[in-house]
């Protein structure tokens, strides 16, 4: 517990300095403390002794990589974006299994109803805007659905702390991923990215917690 108090507080203060130099500069700062918030997140998710299910933690900690990854192209002096969507696309690929890891597909199919309703009315925010992106926004859109739906019924047919994390992480997920797809398509506002970074830098604690 100790470990995981010190290395919440790390990821605390650099996700702090993250959002900070975001607004108020320098750009350098950014470049340093965003990866290492995520490579944290990384370390408590390996942390010796953590898992009664090894599985899930590798297929956790291959998410968080696949997030470093996207988070370091997505900094690059020329972003991109679609490499960047690749990345995250993978960690969500990565999460869906981990949460599927010692859970039934389903126990009620009509868990996935309100899920394809969101995923219409964002379609419908979206679509008009995205122009030759519409296919890997729409293909994203439909894995990080699955991973919201895979970690809810984790957490039905375990009922565990750790699986409400994960589930919560999943929700907080997809709030930062709807933010940043407004932000880039539609349009941006000034505290665009801070509600864009905490809550991405939120849900891969809770994820990473949940091992």
């Amino acid at each position: 517990m100790v470990t995981v108090a010190v290395l919440s507080s790390l990821i605390l203060g650099s996700v702090v300095v993250t959002i900070w130099a975001n607004y108020r500069g320098p750009r350098f700062v950014v470049y340093g403390f965003k990866p290492l918030a995520t490579g944290l997140i990384l370390v408590l998710a390996l942390r010796p002794g953590a898992p009664r299910f090894p599985a899930y933690q590798y297929a956790i900690a291959a998410g968080l990589t696949c997030s470093l990854t996207g988070d370091v192209i997505l900094m690059l002096p020329k972003r991109r974006l679609l490499i960047g969507l690749a990345s995250f696309l993978a960690a969500h690929v990565s999460y869906a299994v981990a949460f599927s890891w010692g859970a039934r597909l389903s126990d009620c199919p009509l868990l996935l109803l309100p899920f394809l309703v969101f995923l219409i009315a964002v379609s419908g925010i979206l679509l008009p805007h995205l122009g030759r992106m519409k296919a890997p926004v729409i293909a994203y859109e439909l894995v990080i659905l699955a991973v919201v739906w895979r970690a809810l019924e984790r957490w039905l047919q375990v009922e565990s702390v750790p699986a409400f994390a994960a589930f919560l992480g999943a929700i907080l997920f997809l709030v930062s991923d709807l933010l940043l797809g407004i932000r880039e398509f539609v349009r941006t506002f000034r505290i665009a990215q801070a509600l864009i970074l905490g809550t991405y830098f939120c849900a891969q604690w809770l994820i990473a917690l949940s091992v």
